[in-house]
């Protein structure tokens, strides 16, 4: 049952406001929307939660996310980036029906919400028909996550007289339906943008066009980059001259990029997004977080792919913090130069990458990313009295270096409860995860792919 009003009492909040420190307080939460923090004395007609012992968060957003792959976890945990385009785009990617792509929507959201995500950015780059496209909407609405559709390209094997995917744009008559239709506004839990192929995967002419159609309908435009050189070089410098690269632009990955090239699009104003787990197994190379921070740039992390790594924030979290610190190290130990007092990056740090430079890269920065008065209640509870957590001295380093989502008791999207108690509150739930392991175990079965074996090649 959803409430008018909330009041959440005595948690450890940390709102991620600059400057705020994590403290003892209360929030009320009215219509949807944070209406004070504090000490707030007692509130008529409010439900009472009683959040002593608990950790009070943003909700987290993992920016960059494939939902569609949510039935075939643990399929790819081998693979590097050669059997993964063979064996997802060229093989199981062909084989999902518009069900296929609706349930593992549903239940890759209803994961993250359980991990308290309450923000992912999907990827989705199967959807070959409009059907498969509105079936991978349904999914992320039905879940009550926030999510922001990527509207992507598949990436098949070309058929006899067809086109290579490398050389076929955006459909636009299909991105202006939705935008005209179940997405005109943006005042809306789920909001959209474009997955394009981007330089690293399409040829000129074609990023020209998406890039434009990106800023014709003022939509987020996101590109894969990095395992490989450039199919399209000097295509970003040209989208850049264009004035098509902007803050609206995200660049994913761009590990083995120039670094003259990663200068000129932090300067046009591009955020970058990092997939350290899954960059380091499948051959990207290191993550570029470092590079990104000297640039001033703004970083997000995701999961990626989820058939090869975990699918939470808190292990993507410590990952690339990890690695980092030990390429920062490194470097100076390398140099013949003594061990900083303290980490290169801190963990107030890599918390921001999860809340308020998630909110910045998805737009929402006025709706979501901290906890404050007029924002929307995304807000997250962690039991800080279970025995990984406890004792709490840091709150912060507490979530980002020993939390999981093990510890994610309560999650609350645009005020309304997914979580409670520990447990999705979402109906059926059953069900519904019988129907994703028939889907995922029907593709794999089509193609012949056991779990484990190796790729077909």
């Amino acid at each position: 049952m959803d409430f008018p009003r909330l009041h959440i009492r005595g948690g450890i909040v940390v709102t991620m406001e600059p400057g705020a420190v994590p403290a003892v307080a209360d929030l009320l939460v009215e219509n949807g929307r944070i209406a004070a923090i504090g000490d707030i004395g007692p509130v008529a007609d409010a439900e009472l939660l009683d959040a002593a012992g608990r950790i009070v968060l943003p909700g987290l957003i993992d920016s960059h996310v494939h939902t569609w792959q949510t039935g075939l976890r643990g399929i790819a945990t081998d693979w590097t980036v050669p059997q993964y385009m063979r064996a997802m785009h060229r093989g199981l990617a062909t084989r999902f029906r518009p069900d296929d792509i609706r349930i593992a929507n549903l239940m890759g959201a209803l994961a993250k919400l359980d991990a308290g995500v309450t923000t992912l950015v999907d990827w989705c780059h199967n959807n070959p028909t409009p059907e498969h496209t509105d079936a991978a909407i349904d999914g992320l609405e039905a879940s009550g996550a926030r999510a922001v559709f990527l509207h992507g390209s598949p990436k098949p094997d070309p058929g006899p007289g067809r086109k290579h995917f490398s050389e076929v744009p955006m459909p636009r008559a299909e991105i202006e339906r939705l935008r005209a239709g179940r997405f005109a506004s943006d005042d809306r839990l789920v909001t959209l943008g474009l997955a394009v192929l981007g330089p690293q995967y399409g040829v000129h002419e074609i990023c020209l066009a998406d890039y434009a159609l990106a800023r014709e309908l003022d939509l987020i435009v996101s590109a894969h980059t990095g395992g490989g050189r450039l199919l399209s070089p000097g295509t970003f410098e040209a989208l850049i001259e264009a004035g098509l690269i902007d803050h609206r632009s995200n660049i994913v990955h761009a590990n083995n990029f120039a670094p003259e090239l990663t200068r000129a699009l932090v300067g046009a104003g591009a955020n970058f997004t990092v997939t350290a787990e899954v960059e380091m197994q499948m051959g990207f190379g290191d993550p570029l977080t470092g590079v990104l921070r000297d640039l001033g740039a703004t970083i997000t992390i995701g999961a990626d792919v989820e058939p090869a790594a975990a699918g939470d924030m808190f292990t993507a979290m410590r990952t690339t913090l990890n690695v980092q610190r030990n390429i920062d190290n490194k470097a100076l130990l390398a140099r013949g130069e003594p061990l900083p007092d303290t980490a290169s990056i801190t963990c107030r740090e890599a918390l921001g990458w999860v809340t308020v430079n998630g909110a910045a890269m998805t737009r929402m920065s006025d709706r979501i990313g901290t906890l404050a008065p007029g924002k929307q209640a995304d807000i997250v509870l962690l039991r800080a009295t279970d025995p990984n957590l406890f004792p709490v001295h840091d709150p912060i380093g507490a979530t980002v270096r020993q939390a999981g989502p093990g510890n994610v008791e309560t999650v609350l999207v645009a005020g309304r409860f997914v979580k409670r108690d520990g447990r999705l509150v979402f109906p059926g739930l059953a069900e519904k995860r019988d129907a994703l392991v028939r889907s995922g175990t029907r593709i794999l079965d089509e193609i012949g792919l056991a779990p484990g074996a190796p790729a077909p090649s």
